[in-house]
């Protein structure tokens, strides 16, 4: 996070509004200006450049969850995109070369999550790598920044994306609610 500067995270930031934008404004607003992460900065960043710049991006940053009653280091894996000319070509396995990376992070799991909507593409994925989807998990967050008209903590149920890095998938904790503040 360190050995970037200005410029690359204005790049970062425009290439997440491209990406997400579509997907609603919303999406797309965490990353106004130079804002290149949404809530907490990654740890690590592994970003694809082209010649036309940023072509894909997935950040991660460890953290202890709590899958209900048991806590847990994982490496949270997010901020993931790849431009949309670039979509389908097989961009995403590249979760390979950045395995060697979460085993030097001693962690026993990756551990992300998704919109539903993208449950057919992490399916494809799923198939060439260790990667295993759990549904119908509760999430529970933190907001971004407090707000007197909302509850400052959110339940989602997005599809939870688990990459054992150090133990088993038979070692993930049984449960149906992870709190990401742990």
């Amino acid at each position: 996070e360190n050995e970037l500067d200005l410029a690359d995270h204005v790049e970062l930031a425009d290439f997440f509004r491209k990406t997400y934008g579509p997907t609603g404004t919303f999406n797309a607003k965490p990353f106004e200006e130079a804002r290149s992460w949404a809530g907490a900065r990654p740890e690590l960043r592994a970003i694809g450049y082209d010649a036309r710049g940023v072509a894909a991006h997935m950040g991660l940053l460890r953290r202890f969850i709590q899958v209900d009653s048991t806590d847990l280091l994982v490496a949270e894996l997010g901020l993931y995109g790849v431009r949309r000319d670039l979509e389908g070509l097989g961009i995403s396995h590249s979760l390979r070369t950045v395995l060697p990376v979460l085993q030097q992070l001693a962690v026993p799991f990756a551990f992300g999550t998704v919109r539903p909507q993208l449950h057919k593409h992490i399916q494809r994925f799923s198939r060439y790598s260790p990667v295993t989807i759990l549904k119908n998990i509760q999430v529970r967050s933190t907001l971004r920044e407090a707000r007197v008209d909302k509850a400052p903590v959110r339940l989602e149920d997005p599809l939870v994306i688990v990459l054992p890095i150090s133990k088993l998938m038979s070692d993930w904790p049984a449960g149906n609610t992870i709190d990401r503040n742990g």
